[in-house]
C-alpha cells in the first residue's frame, strides 16, 4: 500500500475519512506520491492526483421557510395568489432538490391548485375556481412539500415539510342574476299592444349588502318591448310580427339589465327568447307578374303562375287561383290549377298585339282565408323569324279594369234613374 504524502482539499471539506459532501464540495482531490526501493533515499519517486467526484444523495428534506403563509384574493378572481418558499440543502436542479407540493387539507371543492416554479422551486398556489365571499370569507389550506427523488433511508420528512396557508376572500359587488337565464315564453304574434309578456326575476348574490334592483331594456332590436323598472314586468309596445327580419326561426330575442344599488352599481344581463306562434296575417303573393306571348302562338298556355305566403302552414297552401269577377270577357282566357301552389293561364284564342291586364285573385288556406287581388300583365307581341317584337304594344294597352269602369260609366249615363 502506498503512503499518501499530500492531499489538496476543495475549500470547506471537513472530513477526509467520511468523505462527506456539502453543496460547496462536490469533489475531493488527493495528491499521491509513489517511491520504489522500499522508500530508500536512492529510490525514485512519482506523484499523481486522484479526483473523487461525490454523488449527491437526497439526505436533506425540503423545509418551508415559515410555518404559515397569508394570501388575500377578491371573490370571482382566478390566478396565482401566493408563492410558498422552501429551503433544501441538496444539490440544486436535481431530483433531490426539486420540490413537489400537495394540498392535503382544506380544498374539498377543488378551488385551489399548487404547482412548482421550475426556476425558483417555489410553490405557486392558484385559485382555479372563483371563490364566493357570501359562501366563505376565509379558507385554510394545509400543504406538504416533498422531493421528486425519495429520501435516503433513516431520513424522513419532518414538521417543517408542511405549512398552513390562510386565505382571506374580499367581497366584491356582484351583478344581479336572472332566474332562469335564458328566459323563454311563447306568444301569438299580433297580440294587442300593452300585453304582458313575462315578469322577470333577478336576485342580488351580495345578500349581506341588502341592495335594491332596478330593470331596464338592454337590446330590443325591433323596439317591441318595455320593462317596468321596479317589478320586472315586460310588456309589448308594438305588434309582434313573426315575419319580421328580427325574428329568427320563429324566435325573437331581447336582452334586459338588472342593476343593483351598489357603489359603483353592478349589472346582470338576462336573455329573453319569445317564440311567436303564426296567425294568418299575410296575403299570398303571385309570381310572375309579367308574361309574353306571340300573337300567332300555337301553344296558348301562356304562363305558369306560382304563389307564396310568408305565413306558416296551415295558413299557406293549397292556394286557390281565380280570375277575378271584374275580369271582363272571360272568353279570352281561363286559369287552370296545376297543384297546391301553381296554376296555368291559358288563352282561349289568339289575341291582337297589345298589353292586357288580367285580374287574378289568389287565396290561402288560413282561417279565415286571405285573398290577394292582383294583376298579371300579358304582352301579346308580334313574332317573325323567331324574334319577338313587343315595342308597339304599349300604344295598344288594354286594361280590363278600365274597360269595366268605362262600361259602368256609360251604363250610369244611360240609366240615370237607377
Amino acid at each position: 500500500m502506498l503512503p499518501i504524502v499530500g492531499a489538496a482539499f476543495i475549500p470547506n471539506l471537513h472530513s477526509v475519512a467520511g468523505m462527506e459532501k456539502t453543496m460547496e464540495t462536490p469533489k475531493y482531490e488527493l495528491v499521491i506520491e509513489a517511491k520504489d526501493m522500499g522508500g530508500l533515499d536512492v529510490g525514485l519517486t512519482g506523484t499523481a492526483t486522484a479526483t473523487i467526484l461525490i454523488d449527491d444523495k437526497n439526505d436533506h428534506p425540503p423545509e418551508f421557510t415559515k410555518k404559515e403563509f397569508q394570501a388575500t384574493v377578491k371573490e370571482g378572481v382566478t390566478g396565482v395568489i401566493v408563492n410558498l418558499t422552501v429551503g433544501d440543502r441538496d444539490d440544486p436542479a436535481t431530483g433531490a432538490w426539486r420540490a413537489v407540493y400537495t394540498i392535503i387539507n382544506g380544498n374539498p371543492g377543488q378551488s385551489f391548485e399548487i404547482h412548482t416554479n421550475p426556476q425558483t422551486n417555489e410553490g405557486m398556489l392558484s385559485v382555479v375556481k372563483p371563490l364566493d365571499y357570501e359562501i366563505s370569507a376565509f379558507h385554510t389550506l394545509l400543504i406538504k412539500v416533498e422531493n421528486e427523488d425519495p429520501l435516503i433511508p433513516d431520513i424522513a420528512y419532518g414538521p417543517s415539510s408542511t405549512a398552513t396557508v390562510q386565505i382571506t376572500v374580499e367581497d366584491v359587488n356582484e351583478g344581479p342574476l336572472f332566474h332562469p337565464n335564458p328566459m323563454t315564453v311563447t306568444k301569438q304574434e299580433n297580440i294587442p299592444i300593452g300585453s304582458v309578456v313575462l315578469t322577470v326575476n333577478a336576485t342580488d348574490p351580495d345578500t349581506l349588502q341588502h341592495q335594491t334592483i332596478r330593470y331596464s331594456v338592454y337590446k330590443d332590436p325591433a323596439d317591441w318591448l318595455e320593462i317596468n323598472p321596479t317589478n320586472g314586468t315586460i310588456s309589448t309596445t308594438a305588434i309582434l310580427d313573426r315575419e319580421s327580419p328580427h325574428v329568427q326561426n320563429n324566435i325573437y330575442t331581447a336582452l334586459f339589465l338588472a342593476i343593483d344599488s351598489g357603489n359603483p352599481p353592478a349589472t346582470g344581463t338576462g336573455t329573453l327568447h319569445i317564440t311567436l306562434e303564426d296567425v294568418n296575417d299575410n296575403v299570398p303573393s303571385l309570381y310572375p307578374t309579367l308574361a309574353k306571348v306571340c300573337d300567332d302562338a300555337k301553344d296558348l298556355k301562356v304562363v305558369v303562375l306560382g304563389a307564396s305566403d310568408k305565413d306558416l302552414h296551415p295558413n299557406t297552401d293549397p292556394f286557390k287561383f281565380e280570375l277575378s269577377k271584374q275580369s271582363g270577357p272571360e272568353k279570352l282566357w281561363r286559369i287552370a290549377k296545376l297543384n297546391n301552389t301553381h296554376a296555368q293561364v291559358i288563352l282561349l284564342q289568339n289575341l291582337k298585339k297589345a298589353n292586357y291586364n288580367i285580374p287574378i285573385s289568389v287565396t290561402d288556406s288560413g282561417k279565415p282565408p286571405l285573398t290577394n287581388n292582383t294583376e298579371l300583365k300579358l304582352q301579346v307581341c308580334s313574332c317573325k323569324k323567331s324574334k319577338m317584337d313587343c315595342s308597339a304594344t304599349d300604344a295598344l294597352h288594354i286594361s280590363m279594369t278600365l274597360t269595366l269602369l268605362s262600361l259602368f260609366s256609360l251604363f250610369c249615363k244611360s240609366f240615370p234613374e237607377l
